[in-house]
C-alpha cells in the first residue's frame, strides 16, 4: 500500500533588498517515490502564478541540515541552530528560502517511519524509470 505523508511548512522568501517574506509550502513524501521528497508552493508566491513543485532526494535533505548539500538546482545548508537554507535555481532566476529546521527534521522522522533509510526498493525504482524512459518498447 502506498502511503503519502503532508506537512504544512512555514519559510521565509529572502530577498535582494534583505527583506523575509512569508511564505507558506507543503512538504510531501510519497512511498511510491522513495528516494524523493517534494515542496509544493501554492501559485500566490510563484513568478508564474502557478502552483509549483520541487522535487530532489530525501538524502539530500538530511544532509542538508547537517552541512552544505547539493550542487545542481536545489543546494540546502543549516543557517545557525534552528534554521536551515534551501536555495533553488530555474531559468526563471534564483529563489533563497529559510524554513525552520526542526519542522524540517519532523518531516524526515516521519518519512522514514514509512520507509526506512537503506530499505528502499532500487529494483522497483530502476523498473520505474526504464519503463518511463522507454514506454512499451
Amino acid at each position: 500500500m502506498d502511503i503519502t505523508l503532508e506537512q504544512p511548512v512555514r519559510a521565509r522568501l529572502i530577498t535582494g533588498e534583505d527583506q523575509e517574506l512569508p511564505v507558506s509550502a507543503t512538504l510531501r513524501y510519497a512511498s511510491a517515490e522513495p528516494f524523493a521528497v517534494s515542496l509544493d508552493f501554492p501559485a500566490e508566491v510563484s513568478l508564474a502564478g502557478e502552483r509549483v513543485t520541487w522535487t530532489f532526494a530525501r538524502a539530500l535533505l538530511e544532509e542538508g541540515l547537517r552541512g552544505p548539500a547539493g550542487s545542481g538546482d536545489v543546494h540546502i545548508w543549516p543557517c545557525g541552530r534552528s534554521r536551515t537554507v534551501v536555495e533553488f535555481h530555474s531559468p526563471l532566476g534564483m529563489a533563497l528560502l529559510q524554513f525552520d529546521s526542526p519542522a524540517l527534521d519532523r518531516f524526515l522522522l516521519r518519512s522514514y517511519a514509512v520507509v526506512a533509510a537503506g530499505d528502499e526498493d532500487v529494483a522497483a525504482a530502476v523498473d520505474e524509470g526504464l519503463q518511463t524512459l522507454l514506454g512499451n518498447v
